[in-house]
């Protein structure tokens, strides 16, 4: 009961913050629209200079004015070099506009945000519990495994589906997955058998899958209209869930020691009915002016699901064949740091603590990789950030069984730190410089696919990488896991040097592309 009311309490505030930054966005709006008015008045009063208008000064300002805004009005004929020339100033004032986020984007995007750190605040809670939910109800280590795979399983089967209906509509499938995930983890809560808790587990990745299909598309549709920005706000994206996971785990860990460890499933249904109830004050994206260019005509409207299909992209497109091998190689590293990372850590960081602080601090050194990744992104171009950060993210796993070896040659006390292992400082520094640039390469890769997305099909050519990587993370560790124990006692470490091989083969397929949209 303690962190419903807690998570209660944030989103009583949230909302109070919402509501502040909706107030000053529509004063942000007038100011804006008053602006570029009084900027706009030279040239509307040059295009007009032809017209007969029988006025005093203050009247023909506010005629001429009405005129620029109110296309429906009738208006006496302009010339065509007078057109162009007050066309070409609106396009120079409309770029002069550094700061860029029209109130309309500014709000729904940070709506957006919050319920996303809302979300991972219970996320992060339960991270703490996985591990040790399965033994509490007597399961194995091997039917953990199940449990753990299952919602990757789901997601994987639902991801064309979950893209085409989030096309349909954002806020459908946002609000419809949010709320299945809210049930999924009561149902996982109360749960007493293997049979139960799979299909609990089922119902979460369907949940997830419709809910984060959605979101992408959403996310699309906001960026595209703020381009020079999307690094970054995809960047701040990433972040917001960072930082609901660094301080969700913590808490997580606390209500598991004083309620159970069933209670941080039920954080994570409280939090996501916080996020359903953010959700539904988010305007629906799919239909606005946004989408206009794509649905034009009928003939465009049939051909969208053609233009969307996955084979047909992979056949087609370049570009969205170097996404897909890119994301199964970031998917691969992730599923070392599940697998493998933590039994390193435990060896060479002094035990479970130290493993505990090298993986936390992964985490937060992830929220600077994540603003790098946003404006490397805007800076020079998402293929060269996803490109070069993949790369050093690879040289950084793939590293680690050398880091871990230099003792044989330099000598074990050279390397030694007071959390107790030999090698901890090299070893722990390649973590962090994976978890960094891992983190700059996500908005990058977001950014690069949102830019290829078809038009009125962005949630279902997003989930194409995303698919292949839900299905590297199933096998992924079962890899990892064989090479470790077949190589791990000559070459320690040597599942992350495979782990690190992939993710460098993914990123160099960026390498074949352009920039840009294809």
């Amino acid at each position: 009961m303690h962190c419903l009311s807690a998570i209660l309490i944030v989103c009583l505030a949230a909302l109070s913050v919402v509501q502040t930054d909706g107030f000053s966005a529509v004063q942000k709006r007038a100011q804006y629209t008053r602006t570029t008015a009084l900027q706009l008045w030279p040239a509307v009063k040059e295009a007009a200079n032809t017209d007969s208008v029988e006025q005093d000064d203050d009247n023909k300002q506010s005629a001429l004015l009405k005129k620029l805004f109110d296309t429906t009005g009738s208006s006496s004929p302009r010339s065509t070099s007078q057109t162009d020339a007050l066309g070409q100033k609106i396009s120079e004032i409309e770029e002069s506009e550094e700061s860029g986020i029209p109130p309309e984007v500014l709000k729904p995007f940070s709506l957006l945000i919050l319920s996303q750190f809302i979300l991972f605040l219970g996320v992060g809670a339960v991270i703490p519990a996985i591990p040790l939910y399965g033994q509490s109800i007597g399961l194995s280590s091997a039917s953990n495994g199940i449990v753990i795979s299952t919602p990757a399983v789901a997601l994987l089967l639902v991801s064309r589906f979950s893209g085409v209906f989030a096309d349909k509509g954002r806020k459908g499938a946002m609000m419809s997955g949010m709320f299945i995930i809210a049930i999924a983890d009561a149902g996982t809560a109360f749960s007493n058998n293997l049979a139960t808790l799979v299909v609990a587990r089922l119902g979460l990745g369907l949940g997830r899958g419709l809910a984060e299909a959605g979101e992408r598309g959403m996310l699309t549709d906001l960026a595209n209209r703020t381009p020079k920005l999307r690094g970054r706000a995809l960047a701040i994206q990433q972040a917001s869930v960072a930082i609901g996971i660094a301080i969700g785990a913590p808490a997580g860990g606390f209500i598991v020691e004083e309620y159970g460890v069933r209670s941080s499933f039920l954080c994570v249904s409280a939090a996501a009915i916080a996020a359903l109830g953010l959700y539904a004050l988010l305007p629906e994206t799919v239909d606005n002016s946004m989408k206009s260019d794509a649905e034009s005509t009928s003939s465009e409207e049939s051909s969208i699901d053609n233009k969307a299909d996955w084979m047909q992209l992979l056949k087609t497109s370049q570009t969205w064949r170097s996404l897909t091998l890119c994301q199964a190689g970031v998917s691969v590293g992730y599923a070392c740091k599940i697998a493998i990372i933590p039994i390193l850590a435990s060896t060479y960081l002094g035990g479970a603590t130290g493993a505990g602080l090298l993986l936390s601090a992964a985490g937060l050194s992830g929220l600077g990789g994540a603003v790098i990744g946003g404006t490397l992104s805007d800076q020079i171009g998402s293929r060269k950030a996803a490109a070069l950060s993949g790369t050093t993210s690879g040289f950084a796993l793939a590293l680690i069984p050398i880091g871990l070896t230099l003792q044989d040659r330099i000598g074990s006390d050279a390397f030694t730190t007071v959390m107790g292992g030999p090698d901890a400082s090299i070893f722990a520094g390649l973590v962090i410089l994976w978890s960094v640039a891992v983190a700059a390469q996500g908005p990058a890769l977001t950014s690069l696919g949102q830019l290829n997305a078809k038009k009125g099909s962005e949630a279902t050519s997003l989930g194409l990488p995303r698919a292949a990587g839900d299905a590297t993370y199933i096998a992924a560790p079962l890899i990892l896991g064989a090479v470790s124990d077949s190589f791990g006692d000559a070459i320690p470490g040597a599942a992350c040097g495979v782990a690190g091989l992939a993710i460098v083969l993914g990123s160099a397929a960026l390498f074949t592309i352009e920039d840009g949209k294809e």
